[in-house]
């Protein structure tokens, strides 16, 4: 691995109650934005409220505006525009339609725009429909995945290492997870079946990082048995940091690539990947290892012993 920083010395440990700060913060946007999402009072998408999503294809371009009059004229008013640049493509999301049964959709919006635009060719890509039941359940299923593999997380760590450390991964990830929840609900951004996607792979990949940190720490902690926790940990963080460093970049410009080049339909999926990379960095260094260290050290104090290192494997 290449010395991308060369030598640090940098205290993270002693930064850790800014770090907390911040992440608090983040993490009370997040829940407030669960609670919304479970609510329904968020920006939820077709997945979870039910609902009918149609792409069409036109002859020549057809400015959004011109396209939101053809539709509202027609009495569908309850809906989400969506631009594709390539083959002038129109993504139309509709929420549930009292005066629309089910599969009507597909018919009645090409004819509301050759209704108001006579000259124009519509033809029907795709079509995808579902029903507020189903959307429901999948809202309920998503909370449930998410908290199952916060599960899987800490059983894991709790196994390979340490239970404390098992507990800091899984506080890191959870903080990983609330941060790309708070993004999504600062920004107004849509809350879909994709977004939930980008959040389990950022939890796998947050849970990567945090390894590599805790490897090393093991290993530090098996040489200096009787060394300072505080300095063990800056130690150690400090040794992977080039290469936790060049591994989000390499991930992030990847990222970056497929935001600004990989066309609106994963756009937001593509956000999403971007937030959870930088959170995933930033919780590896300044939220898993300080828990680590408050657990281990109110451990110590519980045995009157503050000089001893942790149990570990």
């Amino acid at each position: 691995m290449i010395e991308f920083l060369g030598k640090t010395n940098i205290d993270f440990i002693g930064k850790r109650k800014y770090s907390f700060v911040i992440s608090s913060l983040i993490s009370i946007i997040g829940i407030i934005a669960i609670v919304q999402m479970s609510r329904g009072a968020a920006n939820l998408g077709i997945d979870f409220t039910g609902g009918t999503t149609v792409q069409l294809k036109f002859d020549r371009p057809v400015p959004l505006a011109d396209a939101r009059k053809a539709l509202h004229a027609s009495g569908i008013t309850d809906l989400e525009l969506q631009e594709i640049k390539d083959g002038n493509k129109l993504l139309v999301k509709l929420g549930k339609q009292d005066h629309l049964a089910v599969g009507q959709a597909a018919t009645v919006i090409p004819a509301a725009f050759t209704k108001a635009m006579p000259n124009l060719q519509v033809t029907v890509d795709s079509t995808t429909e579902i029903g507020p039941a189903i959307g429901d359940k999948l809202r309920k299923d998503t909370i449930i995945a998410v908290a199952l593999s916060m599960l899987g997380i800490i059983l894991y760590i709790a196994w390979r290492f340490d239970f404390k450390f098992g507990i800091g991964a899984v506080v890191a990830t959870l903080h990983d997870v609330l941060a790309m929840f708070a993004a999504y609900y600062v920004t107004g951004r849509e809350f879909n079946l994709l977004f939930i996607t980008a959040v389990l792979t950022i939890a796998g990949y947050s849970l990567t990082d945090t390894v590599v940190v805790f490897d090393r720490i093991r290993e530090n902690l098996h040489k200096d048995l009787k060394g300072a926790l505080h300095t063990i940990f800056n130690r150690s963080i400090n040794e992977v940091l080039s290469r936790s460093i060049i591994t989000s970049l390499t991930t992030f410009l990847s990222a970056s690539a497929l935001f600004f080049f990989g066309g609106e339909v994963i756009h937001d999926f593509s956000f999403a990947l971007l937030i959870g990379i930088i959170v995933g960095a930033y919780s590896s260094v300044f939220v898993a290892s300080p828990i680590v260290i408050l657990l281990e050290q109110r451990a110590q104090r519980k045995q009157g012993n503050t000089a001893g290192a942790p149990a570990h494997a």
